[in-house]
């Protein structure tokens, strides 16, 4: 028994481990899908212009409705998502994993169910239980794909009353068809999450579910700036919905729960939209090459719409982890059997994973894998 389980810990939390990849001092630290391209130094000296005016205002509340902010996240939306998005339909927090955990507070909770896609983001059944909301796995095929017709019928059989589908899907990489969503979101009666983290990684003509909002009600699209922004350390998520989701999420936010540097700092990296993304090619070049070597090594992947790639097949993946981290290069172990996940760094990083596997698949590798 742990030291929080001698507590009056909640029955549903007992035997659980919190969520977390290893932190460890090595030279390439490729598990938690970074980007890893520093901030252009017009944007730093913005940051500091801008956080140097909110600090003068710190004796005061920030503003809890983030109104500027919503509105430069809009904006933002409107430029890139192929519709036209207005600033009561967003919502912003401390990360996405916020967004997520008020969206089950206000739609999950006690008696209500939430079912997602696993192998899906591990955060998900997490934050279900800390909601108090019960977790029910959805069917993928061997592939990891999503078949939509039994999809669809599991959703009508479990009547969930929030459905997540990640896309591009973590850990495994792949976006799922808008077609898929839609027929998703017909089936329920409840709120469908379309949790888009990685979104603007995705390979060429791969569409937004914000295409689909319109006419939606209870579709909600959530987004962070940690990913292609290459801002994980800013901690700013947010969600494009109806304006009644929006109204719904602030009944259980926390007071001013999003404070006066953090949408400083996020309304002035969206002035720098430009230069913050002009990274992304750079880092789906890097994937694609990730891809493009592992054939030659014996190994495979999933099709990857993100900046990472799931590869194998192993006989032993934590074997095959154990072996790269002697090599200095830390990738991400997340307990599909033969399956590592590797992120996409620079150029430098990626030659550095692929003279490690190299050196580790001949010893390691199950042999070719056939869906």
């Amino acid at each position: 028994m742990t030291a929080a389980e001698e507590l009056p810990l909640r029955p549903e939390l007992r035997g659980r481990t919190a969520y977390g990849a290893p932190q460890l001092a090595v030279r390439y630290r490729l598990n938690t899908n970074e980007n890893p391209h520093p901030l252009p130094a017009e944007l730093i000296a913005e940051l500091g212009t801008a956080l140097g005016a909110a600090v003068q205002d710190l004796n005061r509340y920030p503003d809890r409705d983030a109104t500027a902010l919503r509105a430069d996240l809009a904006g933002y939306l409107t430029q890139t998502g192929g519709v036209a998005v207005q600033p009561a339909q967003v919502w912003a927090a401390n990360g996405s994993n916020e967004v997520l955990q008020q969206l089950l507070q206000a739609f999950g909770g006690a008696g209500r169910t939430a079912l997602g896609f696993t192998p899906s983001y591990s955060m998900h059944p997490i934050i279900a239980a800390g909601t108090g909301t019960g977790w029910v796995d959805g069917h993928r095929r061997g592939d990891f794909t999503i078949d939509t017709a039994q999809a669809v019928a599991q959703v009508r059989e479990v009547r969930p009353d929030v459905v997540f589908v990640t896309s591009p899907n973590n850990p495994t990489g792949t976006a799922v068809a808008l077609e898929t969503v839609a027929a998703l979101y017909a089936a329920t009666e409840g709120v469908l999450v379309v949790d888009e983290a990685y979104t603007e990684f995705a390979r060429a003509g791969t569409p937004s579910a914000l295409t689909l909002l319109a006419g939606r009600r209870r579709l909600v699209v959530s987004r962070t700036m940690s990913k292609a922004f290459g801002m994980a350390g800013l901690r700013l998520g947010y969600l494009a919905a109806d304006p009644g989701v929006v109204e719904a999420v602030q009944l259980v936010r926390l007071p001013y729960h999003l404070s006066s540097l953090t949408q400083a700092a996020a309304r002035a990296a969206l002035a720098h939209t430009t230069a913050l993304l002009a990274s992304v090619d750079a880092v789906k070049a890097e994937r694609d090459r990730i891809v493009a070597a592992l054939p030659a090594l014996g190994l495979t992947s999933v099709p990857s719409d993100a900046n990472f790639v799931l590869f194998g097949r192993f006989a032993d993946a934590p074997a095959a982890w154990r072996a790269l981290l002697e090599r200095d290069v830390l990738v991400r172990d997340v307990g599909l059997p033969g399956w590592l996940r590797v992120t996409a760094g620079t150029t430098e990083e990626t030659d550095a994973f692929l003279t490690a596997l190299g050196e580790v698949a001949p010893a390691h590798r199950l042999g070719d894998w056939h869906p």
